[in-house]
């Protein structure tokens, strides 16, 4: 075994428009002693494009642990192996990030060459807020972990970034509809291909387009997150549902001392800590 251990790079490749991979990548994809790809016969396109003629092994979600060992026993030896997805970055919604974690604790260094990214690119077209987001990639297929997740993102403040296939496209914007209410988003379609569109619209009008016209290509969700005006509203409503006696006493039951129960309740509602105490002394006195 040689002393030196190889390294793995992580090789950002285009997600649809050739162009867009880097110098950098074809230069390790033609340097390194294996490709490890997603579909070797899809990334066999790509490397003849570009006259590339490193070995290719396979690696995907149903071998990621098995090979994963294997390709590690290669890094050890002092191989370097590159890791490439279908399209975009490996590690993003793809079991690369189960060979990373991998390396790490064999003591495998590890690196990432940056490029296109399907989630970003279309972040970045959507036209909506940019500075805090959330990637859910593609929402389960198990309905109870679906629901759950859907379950929470009824309070995400955050634009919230989804992938979808065409032929799920429909029912997923029918379910977030009905979770979460009519939201602005755009979707985002063969991006940086041709026929690339950003369809700015809301949950509720997307139904009713893709209904009367199925969708075609890969998709982007990027959705608008709930606004914080309209968390406070609708917390302040809960809120208002309780007596201020009940509300200071479930601070108290919860473990806060009476001063501070009566400090958060009268945030919660929107009043002086005044308003609380003459409330709850006039409770007192009924």
């Amino acid at each position: 075994m040689s002393e030196e251990r190889g390294k793995l790079y992580l090789c950002a490749t285009p997600i649809g428009n050739l162009e867009d991979i880097t110098m950098r990548v074809l230069r390790i994809l033609q340097e390194v002693d294996l490709i490890a790809a997603e579909d070797t016969r899809n990334s066999l396109r790509l490397l003849n494009h570009f006259d590339i003629h490193t070995p290719m092994t396979s690696y995907h979600e149903y071998n990621k642990i098995e090979k994963a060992h294997t390709l590690i026993a290669k890094l050890l030896e002092g191989k370097n192996i590159a890791l490439i997805t279908d399209a975009g970055t490996p590690g993003i919604s793809d079991p690369g990030e189960d060979l990373v974690r991998l390396c790490y604790e064999a003591g495998v260094e590890v690196t990432s060459l940056p490029g296109a990214c399907a989630c970003v690119t279309a972040l970045t077209l959507s036209g909506l807020p940019t500075r805090r987001f959330c990637f859910e990639a593609f929402l389960p297929s198990e309905k109870k972990e679906r629901a759950q997740i859907l379950e929470e993102l009824q309070t995400e403040t955050r634009t919230t970034i989804i992938y979808e296939a065409p032929h799920r496209l429909l029912r997923t914007l029918g379910e977030l509809l009905d979770v979460l209410g009519n939201r602005r988003i755009t979707v985002c379609r063969e991006l940086t291909k041709k026929h690339e569109t950003a369809f700015q619209t809301t949950l509720s009008d997307a139904v009713d387009y893709y209904t009367a016209n199925p969708p075609r290509g890969e998709c982007v969700i990027v959705m608008e997150g709930k606004s914080r005006a309209d968390l406070q509203k609708e917390a302040q409503t809960r809120w208002e549902e309780l007596s201020v006696p009940e509300h200071v006493a479930h601070y108290i039951e919860s473990g806060m001392d009476r001063k501070e129960a009566m400090k958060q309740a009268a945030k919660d509602r929107g009043v002086s800590k005044r308003e609380i105490y003459a409330a709850l002394l006039e409770a007192e006195q009924e």
